[in-house]
């Protein structure tokens, strides 16, 4: 018996309309569908095929043990999070054993930032794997900005929340366009670092990107009320135009 394949399928940002003709082929002829989610939630990347996957599909939704609980540089964090995806991965790997395709939902594109990547990393050299890849989270968000990302000679940097405040104003402040993503409980540090680096007055916030409950603003002028989760900061570069 051949082995089954486990396609990591980029979604795209959010709009079931912006996956691409493969993954909308794949998922709709799916009979194994894997999904990442928190306990006791649908899950983001469910939430965007409602209605797309083929009746008598076997579901397969793998629940994080772990998210904000604790930090992340505390050594259980990695420990627990190193068990679930070795858990994950040998059920999608029997199911492959066993001569059956998986599909494995993945917000955006799943070698940019996603949980895919650490099945990936056990997966591959065991089953065949395949990555289809998608629209980016931050592609749909500055898509959605009406504003073009960089001109030019523009150097685009992407940071996360999640690193140093004075790496992150440093970091800003030695580039033309920006991107912050991972957001969340770094909110405040993102924004002070922004300021540090001069760059506040031109942020831009993109919520929920390219999803029904999309919100686009100047980040100075929607400050108290965002949802950092689902939120990714932009300032766009000024280069060479003709």
């Amino acid at each position: 018996m051949s082995m089954g394949t486990i396609y990591g399928l980029g979604l795209g940002p959010g709009d079931p309309d912006l996956m691409s003709v493969k993954a909308d082929r794949l998922l709709r002829n799916a009979r194994h569908v894997a999904y990442f989610r928190k306990p006791g939630r649908s899950g983001q990347a469910r939430k965007i095929v409602n209605g797309m996957i083929p009746e008598g599909a076997i579901e397969f939704p793998m629940e994080y043990p772990v998210t904000t609980e604790i930090p992340v540089s505390d050594p259980q964090y990695n420990a627990l999070l190193a068990e679930f995806y070795e858990a994950a991965a040998a059920h999608l790997h029997a199911l492959s054993q066993a001569g059956e395709d998986v599909v494995v939902l993945c917000e955006g594109d799943p070698f940019f930032y996603g949980s895919f990547m650490h099945l990936y990393t056990r997966l591959r050299g065991l089953a065949p794997v395949e990555v289809v890849p998608a629209i980016t989270g931050m592609s749909g968000a500055w898509s959605a900005t009406g504003d073009p990302i960089t001109w030019g000679d523009d150097i685009l940097t992407v940071l996360t929340g999640t690193l140093p405040e004075d790496v992150l104003a440093r970091r800003m402040a030695d580039t033309d366009a920006l991107v912050v993503m991972k957001l969340g409980r770094n909110f405040d540090k993102v924004v002070r670092a922004l300021k540090t680096a001069g760059l506040y007055e031109r942020a831009w916030i993109v919520e929920y990107a390219q999803m029904a409950n999309q919100r686009v603003s100047k980040l100075s002028e929607n400050h108290s009320d965002v949802t950092p989760y689902f939120s990714i900061i932009l300032v766009h570069g000024q280069g060479r135009r003709p």
